[in-house]
């Protein structure tokens, strides 16, 4: 029975665990394992630790970095903090609250004339300015040398102003609009005149805060200013203080006059002397140094004198008295400039006349020139391989000049021109029109019709100057409707069109079409100086510039010193304005980077401020504010566009909407703000006219003046038509034949040929042609700034 079919099958017993010699085929052992590299791990883990020093290095930079900047901040160790003192109208009493300030910061020195006050209860040093309101100029120099603007705002302020917001008036307005262009530095306002009674003050302080938050940073802080125990809250929160600081200020050195004066020597100049506290950086003796208004100049000496503000309290002789400040007899270093290293001052490059020099061609090489001229003529259609686009417009066909006189010959240099990748070649009548869209659009063949064209071209041969004239003013007084073309001439009817517009050219596409930037450029651009590469330029003048701070040179003082900067030949009429003005407002001196003296094209993003009506026509002379400098320009204006590398041309500064200024002006190094005044004669002040900032330095940049010449339809014949009053000569209609004309309904197409001896001509359109349509044709010139009569204001 055992072996029976019946018998029990038991299942095999399955282990959950594998046997110990099984789980040990695959380990290795401890004495293998050093035999086998891992080089991808060791590679990891170097890797690793690198990019942890890196970071580490990076932090301690960082860290250090912004100990740097706190100890440059700091209230006991930096120049002394500048505070304006700003009335946002005119009833705000700025006076009394200067006095009160100067009082609590200066109690323990009251006797002193110093321009800083130090005060050892709040460990700070001070200079207390304030804004004259009503001159411009000189809030715009305080505005830039502040550290901190305070805002007076008086709650007695009626509602009499013009302005919305009747706690600030007209000028007031102007100013704050002219700061935040500027760049705004740590701000605060200060409420005075509130009333007594703490409910109607906590009032009128909460309508006050509502009414002007909308117009200052997020972070500005309002408190009231009406008692010095409100002053000396604020004083202690202000002595801790970081102070921010427009980042254009930061990357030169500057100085606020606190005193001007001058020693004049035979030779009709004289040597400027400006003392102050030197700022934001390092200024070299070897640097060139410009001051506000009065132009660039190079320094004889710096003077590193005993600070006369010092917060180390001593009970006698803490301060100078008014004598040793007028004397300056505490001389610590005098600091001579090096011949070798010295900055030149370079302002315009010196064109060499003789640098385009040609010698007399000898008779073969005429005969030379000869032969090769009549077989470019024959070989317009088959170009030698590697001519671009741009060349073959210049290639000048028999066709086109068959028919003309010799002042087409001679001005085939300067002639019409096309460009483009598709240029519309000249040609002759029994040629087929190449351009794409003649096969695609047009399509069109000549007929027989054109013969009744012809004949009545004819009824116009024998009209004088005068009566074309009359028939062109009542056209366009027909279509008057349609005047939304600015840029609309009408070529002379006693001078030929082809020399009147002689310098313009037709563009296929405006975007799109080459325009070489080094063709025909005025003579100014000989004097100007250009970089190859700007951005690179930039980046090594910076670099040398902290190389400089960082080297603790011996040509250098540092900032925050005392210092005496002795100018050398600054002409004796600008020297005596200036110490007359340092009187009225800050006379600022900025140390320059390398190459900003010189001269080359600037081009502007600037808009006309809203508070200015008047017209700015272009190469109107105006004063440009670029940061600390100023300097008079004719500019130039042009659209604001950024898919093209070409600009068009604008006749006036218009309103509401950003432009582009292009000037002939000293190179400035970007991120700079841009104010624009205009001047309204000797015996008045500059007006603001328009705000910006500087977005770049390129002579390249081309700007484009379009103007456009109308013609009109006599004869319509489908798609062609008999044109007329656009020229007046025939010649004029072969000079202009290559350029596409359009119409103001859509239209587009090309001329075909003259008709009779008064300027009308065929012209074959990519459509039916309507009666009432005018036919238009773009032309375009290079347009250039105007070369200033004089650079500086102060010059004049």
């Amino acid at each position: 029975m055992a072996g029976g079919s019946r018998s029990q099958v038991n299942k095999t017993h399955k282990t959950r665990f594998a046997s110990k010699s099984s789980r040990n085929i695959h380990k290795t052992s401890v004495k293998d394992k050093s035999k086998i590299s891992k080089p991808d791990r060791n590679v990891a883990k170097g890797a690793r630790a690198a990019r942890l020093q890196r970071n580490k290095m990076m932090r301690e930079q960082k860290r250090a970095t912004l100990l740097k900047e706190k100890r440059a901040s700091c209230a006991t160790t930096s120049a002394p903090r500048v505070i304006v003192l700003f009335g946002l109208s005119a009833s705000a009493n700025v006076s009394s609250l200067a006095e009160d300030l100067l009082s609590l910061l200066s109690n323990e020195n009251k006797g002193t004339l110093f321009p800083a006050v130090a005060s050892s209860e709040y460990r700070l040093r001070a200079t207390v300015l304030q804004a004259p309101h009503g001159d411009l100029m000189a809030c715009m120099e305080m505005a830039k040398m502040a550290d901190l603007i305070l805002f007076v705002a008086s709650a007695n302020s009626s509602s009499e102003h013009s302005s919305s917001n009747y706690y600030i008036d007209e000028f007031g307005s102007q100013c704050l609009s002219v700061f935040r262009s500027i760049g705004l530095p740590s701000t605060a306002v200060f409420l005075r005149d509130l009333p007594c009674d703490l409910k109607r003050r906590n009032d009128i302080k909460k309508t006050c805060i509502s009414s002007l938050s909308s117009e200052f940073p997020e972070d500005c802080k309002f408190y009231p200013a009406d008692t010095k125990d409100d002053l000396h809250k604020f004083m202690f929160l202000f002595k801790e203080q970081r102070l921010t600081i427009p980042h254009w200020r930061t990357q030169r050195p500057y100085l606020m006059a606190h005193k001007v004066d001058m020693v004049a020597d035979e030779s009709g100049k004289c040597t400027l002397r400006i003392t102050g506290y030197l700022r934001a950086r390092n200024l070299s003796v070897n640097q060139l140094v410009h001051v506000s208004g009065a132009g660039d100049f190079q320094l004889g000496k710096i003077e590193l004198l005993k600070d006369p503000c010092s917060l180390n309290v001593r009970k006698e002789g803490d301060f100078m008295d008014a004598d040793e400040v007028n004397n300056d007899l505490h001389v610590i270093k005098t600091l001579l400039p090096d011949p070798m290293k010295k900055e030149p001052l370079l302002v315009e490059n010196i064109p060499d006349p003789l640098e385009g020099e040609q010698t007399w061609p000898t008779e073969a090489e005429m005969e030379e020139a000869d032969r090769l001229r009549k077989e470019k003529k024959h070989k317009k259609r088959s170009l030698p391989r590697g001519t671009s686009d741009y060349q073959a417009a210049w290639i000048v066909d028999d066709s086109d000049v068959s028919g003309t006189d010799s002042d087409d010959d001679d001005g085939s240099e300067n002639g019409m021109v096309v460009d483009g990748e598709n240029d519309i070649t000249c040609q002759s009548d029994g040629e087929k029109f190449d351009h794409e869209f003649d096969q695609a659009s047009l399509k069109l063949r000549d007929s027989d019709e054109e013969t009744e064209a012809d004949s009545m071209m004819m009824d116009n041969e024998n009209l004088t100057k005068e009566q074309i004239e009359e028939d062109i003013r009542k056209i366009k007084e027909a279509h008057a409707e349609d005047e939304e073309y600015p840029d609309e001439v009408d070529a002379p009817v006693d001078v030929p069109a082809r020399k009147r517009f002689a310098k313009y050219r037709g563009l296929k596409s405006f975007r799109t079409s080459s325009w070489d930037p080094k063709e025909s450029l005025p003579p100014e651009y000989a004097r100007i100086f250009a970089f190859d590469n700007f951005t690179r330029t930039h980046k090594h003048v910076l670099s040398k510039a902290r190389d400089m701070e960082q080297g603790g040179l011996d040509e250098c003082v540092p900032a925050n010193s005392y210092v005496a900067l002795h100018i050398s030949e600054v002409p004796i009429h600008i020297a005596s304005k200036l110490c007359i003005l340092g009187k009225r407002m800050p006379v600022i001196a900025c140390g320059l980077l390398q190459h900003e003296s010189k001269i080359s094209v600037l081009h502007f993003r600037l808009k006309k401020h809203e508070t200015y009506s008047e017209p700015i026509k272009a190469k109107e002379e105006l004063i440009f504010h670029v940061g600390f400098r100023q300097f008079i320009a004719r500019p130039t204006f042009a659209s604001d566009n950024f898919n093209s590398d070409k600009h068009k041309m604008e006749r006036f500064l218009h309103a509401g909407r950003f432009s582009i200024a292009s000037v002939y002006a000293p190179i400035s190094f970007p991120p700079l703000p841009l104010i624009v005044l205009k001047s309204k004669g000797d015996s008045l002040p500059p007006v603001l006219a328009a705000v910006g900032a500087l977005k770049c330095i390129d002579p390249d940049k081309i700007i484009l003046k379009k103007i456009i010449l109308t013609g009109y339809p006599q004869r319509v014949s489908k798609s062609k038509a008999a044109v007329r009053y656009m020229f007046h000569n025939p010649e004029d209609v072969k000079w202009f034949k290559p350029v596409e004309v359009w119409t103001k309904l859509g239209r587009r197409g090309r001329i075909k040929e003259p008709v009779g001896t008064h300027g009308a001509m065929k012209c074959i359109l990519n459509g039916v042609l309507q009666q009432n349509d005018t036919v238009c044709m773009s032309l375009f010139k290079r347009s250039y700034p105007k070369w200033p009569e004089h650079w500086f204001p102060m010059s004049t």
